[in-house]
């Protein structure tokens, strides 16, 4: 027998405003039809003034925690993926701690950028498979219109704010593929590339929070073959093909990025969750997003093998094999 993280509760949120491409044509020079044929994004949505990341990532984990039947005083972690913390210090996850009225147990931060969730994920599986946890809240969170320069129009079409999360249960398994819970995780990075994607501030270079930079081209060129070889990994490490996949559940950069996963694994596109057209990229909530999305209106269904996979800023890479 062996130790599963199994997924008993999702759960995710989005700020009121909804910011379209339209509303952003008149504040930068772009268009609706420009960044629809490059991104496939139509409209994303933007946390208010005052409104947080914690206050984000709560609203997910309250009903990541309600959909799952699951008790605050059950949890025994809080792994929060975010590169848009409420402040340097402390953890976005310990506030989200206290909001909840959890006092037992810990709580931190991941930052892998928009691999974050995956990370996270890895993390809290391997807590729970160590035997530290049996009971763990992941979220993803992020509010990324505080680190946008609004008058660049390469970066600031790209990105919304949002938050999701997922309930981790302990449950024995019989080590098999056909096991409920996470089948594995992957994660990798290569800090070379680091001039691609990044933010131009931090506390210890211009103590200022700065803003995103990015080579749209080559990071593109960087996504395609590195999600590629992550999800063959993956699935090569349980002894699956993308046959065997009911789900796709891609970090949501880009609608080209997606669709030419989706093609390499041969899948139907109805199998493929997309988000990208009203939500954005929402970094680290991406994923936990788009899955919630897909639990909540019924097409992911127990049982069924989901990918997720994501590449960010670092560059960081990483994919899950998880039987819902």
């Amino acid at each position: 027998m062996v130790m599963r993280s199994v997924i008993v509760g999702c759960g995710s949120y989005l700020p009121a405003r909804v910011l379209t491409n339209d509303d952003l044509a008149k504040m930068v020079d772009t268009s609706d039809e420009w960044i629809t044929q490059r991104t496939g994004i139509r409209s994303r949505h933007i946390a208010a003034e005052g409104e947080m990341t914690s206050d984000l990532a709560l609203a997910a984990a309250k009903a990541a925690l309600a959909h799952g039947n699951v008790a605050v005083d059950e949890l025994d972690l809080i792994v929060l993926a975010t590169a848009t913390p409420d402040q340097t210090f402390p953890a976005t996850a310990a506030k989200v701690q206290a909001a909840l009225g959890m006092t037992r147990g810990a709580a931190f931060d991941v930052q892998a950028v928009c691999s974050g969730f995956i990370y996270a994920l890895s993390v809290a599986d391997n807590f729970i498979k160590a035997g530290q946890a049996r009971t763990v809240l992941v979220i993803g969170a992020e509010t990324f219109s505080r680190i946008l320069d609004w008058n660049d129009r390469a970066t600031c079409v790209l990105f919304g704010d949002g938050a999701g999360a997922v309930v981790l249960r302990a449950e024995e398994g019989e080590g098999t593929a056909a096991d409920r819970g996470i089948l594995s995780t992957h994660l990798h990075s290569d800090g070379r590339h680091h001039d691609l994607l990044y933010v131009d501030g931090g506390p210890s270079s211009t103590q200022t929070v700065g803003h995103v930079r990015m080579a749209g081209q080559e990071v593109f060129k960087h996504a395609v073959v590195n999600l590629a070889e992550v999800v063959g990994e993956a699935l090569e490490a349980n002894g699956l093909t993308p046959a065997d996949l009911n789900w796709l559940v891609p970090h949501q950069a880009n609608r080209r990025i997606i669709e030419n996963t989706g093609r390499k694994l041969k899948m139907d596109p109805a199998q493929v969750v997309m988000t990208v057209d009203h939500h954005g990229n929402t970094s680290a909530a991406s994923i936990p997003l788009a899955l919630c999305e897909a639990v909540a209106d019924g097409r992911i269904q127990r049982g069924e093998l989901v990918l997720l996979e994501a590449m960010g800023g670092g560059f960081t890479w990483g994919a899950a094999l998880v039987r819902f």
